[in-house]
């Protein structure tokens, strides 16, 4: 892989009562992105964050807001989170019948357009949408809650759809059981932006740069 590897911390992992300071923390340990999951309790079994947390925490973001939008639907909502500050809005192939519309939407609101698909969604869904699309989020696990470990069939999904990206400027995103156990593969296989959880906040804010390192470096084929 040629793409240098972008670790995006999932701040759903992260103290909810001091969340400006772990962004804060999570900038001076190196992080690339901040990768906020919002859940509606709907499309996806769990309910999280809304545009006014999105815009609390977006003075405390020094890097790329990466807004994972698990909801549907979605158009209505994509204005407030633009609002919001997100540099990035990724919407669910799977969440509304105008998947076209809804990633033009997001251009037009200045944001970056990324397109998630869950495990059980096929990489077909997704050739006819390269050109609307700025990021692509592999599921690797069914979306909803954290904590989960990666399906291994997911692997040959990243590869598959890196392939299919060819040469095009569109990053390649994977979300679920990231982990030094998982990164070396999933990077091997393409991805260049991991969402990770308990692999960078176990053990507290003084743990946050040396899980950020470790977890680059595994990406990378580092040995420790």
């Amino acid at each position: 892989m040629t793409h240098a590897v972008t670790i995006a911390p999932s701040i759903l992992s992260g103290d909810f009562a001091a969340l400006g300071g772990e962004c804060r923390a999570l900038a001076e340990a190196g992080a690339d992105w901040v990768h906020v999951d919002v859940m509606d309790g709907h499309f996806v079994p769990n309910l999280t964050f809304g545009p006014q947390m999105c815009a609390a925490l977006r003075p405390h973001i020094q890097g790329t807001m990466d807004v994972h939008l698990m909801i549907a639907p979605v158009d209505a909502y994509i204005g407030a989170f633009a609002q919001a500050g997100a540099d990035v809005i990724t919407a669910h192939h799977e969440a509304g019948p105008h998947i076209h519309r809804t990633l033009q939407a997001i251009r037009a609101a200045g944001c970056k357009a990324g397109l998630a698909v869950n495990p059980g969604t096929g990489i077909d869904a997704v050739a006819h949408l390269l050109d609307e699309v700025d990021l692509l989020c592999v599921m690797t696990v069914n979306p909803g809650f954290g904590g989960q470990s990666l399906i291994p069939a997911m692997l040959d999904k990243v590869r598959a759809l890196r392939a299919l990206i060819a040469d095009r400027p569109i990053r390649l995103q994977v979300d679920g059981g990231v982990s030094l156990k998982t990164a070396r593969s999933l990077a091997q296989a393409g991805a260049d932006v991991m969402v990770a959880g308990s692999a960078v906040f176990q053990g507290g804010p003084e743990a946050y740069g040396r899980n950020i390192r470790a977890l680059r470096e595994a990406a990378q084929g580092v040995m420790a």
